[in-house]
């Protein structure tokens, strides 16, 4: 198989909604926003795609779309890593992930996806990681491991933060349909005016250092911390 198409297939495993790292139980805060009554249902589309647009360009992209171009860098080319630097990648993440639902779902998601990567796809790499997050050593969010499982498949730093921006997006999106906010051709006409905020925030962050890892959505890590609280939930934040 040619290199580039090699890399182009496994974006698309890695971004796939079908791969099994437990992202369908997240709302990103849309369970919370419906249930104060600050969403409708349905919801007007300008609304959706402003809150979808300022969650990645305040949230998503420079937090783990940076965690993961930094993670990818960790990865050297000689299918070694830096160990320490993936690790304080890793935690600084988690340092900005305020509410603990957020924390708590990333690293779950993180280890999900190391699990099946460590014995569906292997790599020495993978191998030495996931001992470090097994023994507590690192937390093991989902854009660092991501991020490191790209860099062993081939997967351009670029590309691969793209990729994690579009199934976050992706994400976003299915979980807006599923309460209702938006119906299916809705949630399409969603993921293609997203584009360009994808583009434009992923060449933002590629090349950051790890200590500009951030994230600045305050109403809606407030609405994660009262999510949990909530009487009935459909997700589990």
């Amino acid at each position: 198989m040619a290199p580039p198409l090699g890399s182009l297939l496994s974006l698309l495993q890695l971004s796939d909604s079908a791969f099994p790292s437990g992202r369908y139980t997240l709302s990103y805060g849309l369970e919370a926003l419906v249930q104060s009554g600050h969403l409708t249902v349905p919801a007007e589309s300008s609304s959706l795609i402003a809150l979808l647009g300022d969650s990645i360009r305040y949230g998503a992209a420079p937090s783990d779309g940076l965690a993961l171009a930094c993670a990818h860098r960790a990865a050297g080319a000689d299918a070694g890593v830096d160990l320490e630097l993936l690790t304080r990648v890793d935690t600084r993440l988690t340092a900005v992930k305020l509410p603990r639902e957020v924390r708590e779902a990333s690293t779950r998601t993180g280890r999900a996806v190391l699990a099946v990567a460590t014995v569906g796809i292997g790599g020495t790499a993978l191998h030495d990681y996931a001992e470090r997050v097994k023994s507590g050593a690192a937390p093991g969010n989902h854009a660092v491991v991501v991020g490191l499982l790209s860099a062993s498949l081939s997967v351009a730093c670029l590309d691969a933060v793209v990729g994690e921006l579009y199934a976050f997006s992706s994400s976003w999106v299915g979980a807006a349909t599923r309460l209702g906010l938006v119906e299916h051709r809705g949630a399409q006409a969603l993921l293609h005016q997203v584009r360009p905020v994808i583009a434009a925030t992923a060449l933002d962050v590629i090349d950051r250092d790890a200590s500009r890892i951030s994230s600045c959505t305050p109403f809606l890590d407030v609405l994660a911390m009262r999510h949990e609280q909530a009487e009935l939930r459909l997700f589990a934040t």
